[in-house]
């Protein structure tokens, strides 16, 4: 699984240098097989030759022999004249020569050679002779760490008729090849030491360039965003393969901006028919009280009535209360569609958000802070707008509870401010939570107005971000954080 966690630049790296050293250790391993496959061919052929010459001579001293040629007299016709010691010094080979039972007849001199042979032959060798096609066995064998073959071949008489058996043992003296292929691997191993430096320098620079210009596309496709304009990606001398993926990838921000445009304009209507909706909804309702007053006005209407007067001051009062109600719907729409500007400055929030508490009259506000001084970078504005507006929502929520409570609070993280604001109110229902930072005009007291929908959008404003913790008829905090 780690494996497949790794960049394609490292498996590509990873991957020549694990090529270059199969392939060293693969040639390796069949310079040594066909080494050995050539000295077991050499040795074989060098016992063949030997053979076929030392056959050759018993095959003469034969012919011009004055005995008897019989297995009886093959024992005095090659000791005449050390004729064997003489064939067994020229080729460099001990002979022995047994009969058809397997019994040693003669000899080699051994004062030249080791003695190799038993006085008798094994009769399992005796039989597989006697079973070959060509009448001559190779027998492998290895005595105090030494290879040798053992060649068994039958001596024939000038009608082909069996004679004998000649032994002749061949020690495998591998030193010099052992030496050569050692010479030999230790040269391969300096030149693929030196093929493996170049193929570590070559496989970083190769997957290098091969991942550039993936890693641009990747980078592109990271910075790629709806809300943005995107920019398309330019190459030169790339493969075919990568100008395929910019292809695609560069239509498809052609596509996406083409689709942005038509989601943005789509979100707008429907943002303004939803607003509009609210704002007719709210608007309605200080309305129909007051066609309600003005046509009871009509109806009852009398100049000669003593208490004209007064009714013509409740009917103004009623249709002034509405109107403010209309008006304060008008301010706060307005107030939502202002986007706050980024006027950033230096301020001290302890000190800010203390003094934005200071319209309020309510006992129960309580302020805390373990430092006189955070600083962050806020318009001094918004942040009284923020503070302000959470307040008022978590008064709001405290409706009659008995002990009402408001605690805001500064704490100052490592990176961002966290401003708090906590209330013992009624709480957020389930259904609402989802919904509390919609945009939604009401004249209700629970705080799910237009003033969460403000805060939210100005301190997104800022790259901060507002959560919120509640309970119902146990309470609300809300949480907000800023980048200092």
């Amino acid at each position: 699984m780690k494996l497949l966690k790794l960049s394609l630049r490292t498996r590509i790296f990873i991957s020549m240098i694990l090529l270059v050293l199969g392939a060293s250790i693969l040639i390796l391993v069949v310079t040594v097989f066909q080494y050995k496959e050539e000295a077991e061919s050499y040795h074989k052929e060098r016992l063949d030759r030997k053979e076929e010459a030392i056959m050759e001579n018993i095959k003469f001293v034969l012919e011009y022999t004055t005995y008897v040629v019989n297995t009886e007299n093959l024992s005095m016709i090659l000791k005449k004249d050390d004729k064997i010691d003489e064939m067994a010094q020229v080729h460099e080979m001990k002979i022995y020569i047994y009969d058809l039972e397997g019994n040693l007849l003669i000899k080699s001199d051994e004062s030249f050679f080791r003695n190799m042979a038993e006085e008798k032959i094994d009769p399992a060798i005796i039989k597989q002779l006697d079973a070959s096609v060509n009448k001559r066995i190779i027998v492998k064998n290895e005595r105090d760490g030494q290879k040798f073959q053992s060649s068994y071949t039958y001596i024939l008489d000038s009608r082909f008729k069996p004679l004998a058996i000649l032994y002749l043992p061949y020690v495998q003296d591998d030193s010099l090849l052992n030496r050569d292929l050692h010479d030999f691997l230790v040269k391969m191993a300096e030149v693929y030491l030196f093929m493996l430096l170049i193929a570590i320098i070559l496989s970083f620079f190769l997957s290098k360039y091969i991942t550039k210009s993936l890693k641009i596309i990747s980078e592109k496709i990271n910075q790629t965003r709806l809300d943005k304009r995107n920019q398309k990606i330019e190459l030169s001398n790339a493969t075919e393969e990568i100008y395929a993926l910019v292809s695609a990838y560069n239509s498809m921000i052609d596509e996406l901006e083409e689709s942005a445009v038509k989601l943005a304009t789509g979100e707008r209507e429907q943002a303004w028919r939803e607003m509009a909706k609210q704002v007719a909804h709210e608007i309605k309702n200080p309305l129909t009280p007051m066609r309600l007053s003005v046509q009871s006005f009509q109806r009852n209407f009398d100049e000669n009535d003593p208490n004209i007067r007064q009714k013509v001051d409740e009917y103004s009062n009623t249709l002034i209360n509405q109107i403010d109600t209309m008006s304060s719907i008008a301010s706060a729409f307005s107030n939502f569609a202002k986007m706050p500007a980024q006027q950033s400055e230096t301020l001290n929030v302890a000190k800010i958000t203390k003094l934005a508490l200071d319209i309020f009259n309510e006992k129960y506000i309580e302020f805390k802070c373990d430092k006189e001084e955070i600083l962050a970078k806020f318009d001094r504005t918004q942040l009284i707008r923020v503070v302000t507006n959470l307040v008022k929502n978590a008064i709001q929520a405290l409706g009659e509870t008995d002990d009402p409570k408001i605690v805001v609070s500064v704490e100052d993280e490592e990176e961002t401010v966290l401003l708090s604001v906590c209330d013992n109110g009624s709480g957020i229902s389930e259904e609402n939570k989802e919904k509390i930072f919609e945009p939604k005009f009401t004249t209700k007291s629970s705080g799910m107005g237009l003033g969460l929908a403000m805060v939210k959008n100005i301190v997104e404003t800022y790259n901060g971000s507002i959560s919120f913790v509640s309970k119902q008829n146990k309470g609300t905090i809300f949480n907000v954080r800023f980048p200092k």
